[in-house]
């Protein structure tokens, strides 16, 4: 058993329900940029789509074996992490092709409910093809407008968002109480929404009183 797996029993052994219990994974598609650079990957989309199927079947065995152990040593639900699905990174075009399909049937597999987080990139054009992959929540950019993702999301994903962490490291207490009761204003009402920074991972430099103001 992993670090990971054993901080998530004990997390359930003390908590039980009281709160949920977050495991994550890297995609299958977004996966390669670590395990293969990210000018390498790009061109093996493009121009490999034999060795890029390959490496698909490969990261997507993994992706799910992994999702399952965390949920089965307690895990609420699993991030799936998919930055290069984002319109940041990849044409909508290209993403129907490859990590949308990939999405598709890797989240099928995993055993849990899953929360898809683009890493701080814009989705808003794809809104409806994230909800299409099976997912029930989706981690949503600063970039882009919360009160757009949100009417785009109605009735199918949960929007999860949007604060700035690189502007968080420079806010006072009372910015940060400003900034999360505007996106609240923003996208609050009728549920169907978590407030959250915009990237998944909120910067070590943050003071506490920010997070806790």
């Amino acid at each position: 058993m992993s670090i990971l797996q054993k901080s998530a029993q004990i997390l359930k052994e003390k908590l039980g329900d009281k709160v949920p219990i977050i495991g994550v994974v890297m995609s299958p598609f977004s996966l390669p940029v670590m395990q293969m650079g990210f000018g390498k990957y790009i061109e093996l989309m493009y121009e490999r789509p034999d060795l890029f199927n390959h490496l698909m079947e490969i990261n997507e065995e993994f992706c799910v074996q992994w999702a399952n152990a965390q949920l089965e040593a307690g895990t609420t639900a699993i991030c799936y992490f998919d930055p290069v699905s984002s319109t940041t990174v990849t044409t909508k075009e290209m993403y129907l092709k490859t990590g949308f399909e990939v999405a598709k049937r890797t989240i099928a597999k995993i055993k849990g409910p899953t929360a898809t987080h683009v890493d701080s990139g814009r989705c808003l054009s794809i809104i409806d093809d994230i909800a299409r992959t099976g997912t029930a929540i989706i981690g949503v950019s600063a970039d882009e407008d919360i009160q757009e993702l949100k009417k785009s999301c109605q009735n199918k994903l949960t929007v999860m968002g949007n604060l700035n962490g690189i502007e968080m490291r420079r806010w006072t207490p009372d910015e940060a109480d400003k900034n999360v009761r505007r996106i609240i204003s923003k996208a609050g009402a009728g549920g169907g929404f978590i407030l959250s920074d915009n990237h998944g991972e909120i910067p070590f430099q943050v003071p506490d009183e920010v997070l806790m103001a």
